[in-house]
């Protein structure tokens, strides 16, 4: 097996384009929830996001979602949306991520933290009462968040 494929999806996004999963989780009422990465985050420790994760090989958009949802969040997607798509170059040597972005319907009291040596805190804001210090890509991922509302 080529060891680029074996590779974990950060380490292959090094070397070739990788897909994600982003999403959007909301309450339905206009609340969305982001989580504060931990000590133990890929990048950018201590700034909050949505959450995501990488496709996996024969995995649908849908089917990832759900899965990355369960897992650092402990709750069922109750709907799934897709709502756009963004190339990713950051850092240096450049990482490269396509990310499917999706709007994720959850049930707020189903929330708790998955993944703790991942996420260290989570809370339910509003797009005008948004925490900081915000990852880097946050303000992009919710543009595409904000115009479906429109």
């Amino acid at each position: 097996m080529d060891p680029a494929l074996s590779a974990r999806p950060g380490d292959r996004a090094l070397t070739a384009p990788t897909v994600s999963c982003v999403f959007v989780c909301h309450d339905g009422e206009g609340r969305v929830l982001l989580a504060r990465r931990g000590a133990g985050a890929r990048d950018e420790p201590g700034t909050w996001d949505t959450g995501a994760g990488a496709l996996e090989h024969g995995e649908s958009f849908e089917a990832a979602v759900a899965r990355e949802v369960r897992e650092e969040y402990t709750a069922e997607a109750l709907r799934i949306e897709t709502i756009g798509v963004r190339n990713i170059l950051r850092g240096e040597p450049v990482s490269h991520w396509v990310a499917v972005v999706c709007a994720v319907e959850v049930d707020p009291s189903a929330v708790a933290i998955g993944e703790p040596h991942k996420f260290d805190a989570l809370g339910w804001f509003g797009l005008d009462d948004l925490p900081a210090p915000r990852h880097s890509q946050l303000e992009e991922t919710l543009a595409l968040f904000r115009a479906r509302r429109s």
